[in-house]
């Protein structure tokens, strides 16, 4: 059945202007237009989850290596209508951005706009004097370009993102696609993002923490892999599984499968193993399942107790705040 979202039918799509400025990164723009854009039929929703914008800083914009040029873009003027901002990467990030797209992107976080960065998009949110004293992160391979032009924001070489509340940075251009996945789960819901990532044929989630690249090369022996484990263990979630349950499944030691899941997934066990409960938690509560023990238990968090504090520290919400956000409306059937 189709999936629900929580935006009432009767309110405004939110806003989300993305700056296409000169050597911008297609694949940046793509993801977001992509993530942000795209008509969601298969959601059975009235509309789209959002209203998507491009702008310009002039009528005609080369992008990256000039491989295309846009026009017929509105300008700059669009960003003071923005609810999101979101501010793409470029290559040439030590060539300061422009006066008026760094002005834009000023106002916009002066009156209260969420700012949104991809890869290093970042290099134009510090120029903007919006990263001063701040969490942020940026394609590894510009962090010490990075650290010595802003040496007074607080970088995050390692992670896929970074949410500092009103500003999130993304690193390289596929973290891109995580960050976006994690603004909609927390607009509307761990049902819809799912459904997103379903039809990008990407992970659902990964948590922002996570390395940016695996310190060594994924294995080449298939019996490595640790795809039958996740599985088995998604399937298992609402028993009490540690991780030396799951090592004795792979046939593992817990050192050995701690390598493993930080080689191939940039996590630990324990972290991926949480994740996935607090995940399968969300969903059943978008699906109507109002008793907290009940949900604790199907999901593996154990009592209600952790699944407040774990549901608060992933969403910002208690299960209650997220059921009046993203559970079923008043007469809608609960899914099973």
């Amino acid at each position: 059945m189709p999936q629900r979202s929580s935006q009432p039918a009767t309110t405004a799509p939110h806003r989300v202007t993305v700056i296409v400025d000169e050597g911008t990164n297609p694949f940046e723009v793509g993801v977001a237009t992509e993530l942000f854009g795209l008509p969601r039929p298969e959601l059975g929703l009235p509309g789209p989850l959002y209203r998507v914008t491009l702008c310009t800083p002039t009528r005609a914009v080369r992008m990256n290596h000039g491989f295309f040029t846009m026009t017929g873009l509105p300008g700059l003027e669009a960003v003071d209508e923005a609810d999101t901002l979101v501010v793409p990467g470029r290559p040439d990030n030590v060539v300061p951005r422009g006066a008026d797209v760094l002005a834009a992107i000023g106002r916009a976080h002066a009156r209260g706009a969420r700012v949104l960065s991809l890869c290093t998009g970042t290099f134009a949110l510090a120029e903007a004097g919006l990263l001063e004293g701040r969490r942020a992160t940026t394609h590894w391979m510009w962090a010490d370009a990075f650290r010595e032009l802003h040496p007074r924001v607080l970088l995050e070489p390692d992670v896929l993102f970074v949410d500092e509340g009103d500003i999130l940075t993304a690193a390289g251009s596929a973290a891109a696609l995580d960050l976006g996945l994690y603004v909609i789960r927390r607009d509307h819901g761990a049902e819809t993002a799912n459904a997103v990532s379903r039809r990008l044929v990407f992970a659902a989630h990964r948590d922002g923490g996570q390395r940016q690249f695996v310190e060594r090369p994924l294995p080449e022996v298939p019996d490595e892999s640790l795809a039958p484990l996740l599985a088995w263990a998604r399937e298992h979630l609402s028993a009490p599984l540690t991780v030396t349950d799951l090592a004795e499944r792979a046939a593992l030691s817990p050192a050995t499968l701690h390598r493993r899941f930080r080689a191939q997934l940039g996590t630990t066990p324990l972290a991926w193993l949480t994740g996935e409960r607090v995940a399968l938690a969300c969903r059943l509560i978008e699906r109507g399942e109002e008793r907290l023990d009940v949900v604790a238990a199907r999901s593996g968090l154990g009592t209600a107790a952790n699944l407040r504090a774990r549901l608060r520290r992933e969403t910002g919400l208690s299960p209650s705040a997220y059921r009046r956000r993203f559970g079923p409306a008043a007469g809608e059937p609960v899914v099973p």
